[in-house]
């Protein structure tokens, strides 16, 4: 009997679709059992197109600014811009996503559409919460196929039995 990890995806940005995705994936290689409950903001994961998933800077003071560019001292620097300014300079959040991308490339760290699809491929199973589908009012053609639109009841069977449950 294989163990199992359900995962609940809460947070829709750039640098939160990682987590489920990364611990699924691994998990599913290590022969887990896997579900990811997406709700609210998680539903993000599941669109068709997440390439414009952005990094929302502001309020995150554990967020490094490095540029993914230039010289090693200046790659080095940790760039601590206060909120006040983020919140007021136009396409900020855009500048650090960019530069997330960037870095995230220069690293070699997959994509959030190959971590998927590597999720996929693995058999980790993907539930969107009927109830904030409803809410947000998508629809099915607004995800990827293979999607089960189930509630919370749903999730809690697998979950009330997995060896490892996750909120993130």
């Amino acid at each position: 009997m294989s163990k199992k990890l359900a995962i609940i995806a809460t947070k829709g940005t750039l640098d939160w679709a990682y987590p489920p995705l990364i611990l699924a994936s691994t998990a599913a290689a290590l022969d887990y059992e896997v579900q990811i409950f997406c709700t609210f903001y998680g539903l993000q994961l599941l669109r068709k197109d997440v390439s414009g998933l952005k990094v929302s800077p502001l309020g995150n003071p554990g967020m490094p600014m490095k540029m993914p560019f230039g010289p090693k001292w200046f790659k080095s620097i940790n760039w601590n811009i206060p909120n006040a300014i983020q919140a007021i300079v136009p396409g900020y959040e855009s500048l650090a996503t960019a530069l997330m991308k960037q870095t995230i490339a220069n690293c070699g760290v997959a994509t959030i559409e190959s971590l998927r699809s590597i999720c996929i491929e693995s058999d980790v199973k993907f539930l969107g919460c009927q109830m904030t589908v409803d809410l947000f009012g998508f629809g099915p053609s607004d995800f990827i196929d293979g999607i089960d639109y189930v509630g919370a009841s749903t999730f809690f069977e697998f979950a009330g039995e997995s060896d490892i449950c996750l909120y993130i």
